[in-house]
């Protein structure tokens, strides 16, 4: 027989729900950044600018990596997320450019 499911502590259940507001939060800036990215998109159509500038991907990795590591974040962390975000971004642009 399974042990019965343990209460959840409220002060637990507070911090669900709080980390639960921030994932909306985020969803809402990943939402604001790929609308700036469309605005990218026409940018790069009309000056022929590919959608991967390598130069670019390593300054806004190490911008995001640098304020992570002043913030106390782990040490990769932001780098990691970033990345993926510039390789999810970038696979955007060049669908619409």
């Amino acid at each position: 027989m399974s042990e019965a499911p343990q209460p959840v502590p409220p002060a637990l259940q507070q911090a669900r729900r709080d980390i639960d507001d921030i994932d909306q939060r985020l969803i809402a800036l990943l939402v604001e950044r790929f609308a700036v990215a469309e605005r990218v998109v026409g940018i790069k159509r009309e000056a022929g600018i590919p959608a991967l500038l390598p130069d670019r991907v390593e300054e806004v990795v190490a911008n995001v990596e640098a304020l992570a590591h002043r913030h106390g974040l782990p040490e990769g962390l932001a780098s990691s997320l970033w990345r993926q975000l510039i390789s999810a971004t970038i696979a955007y642009e060049e669908k619409h450019l």
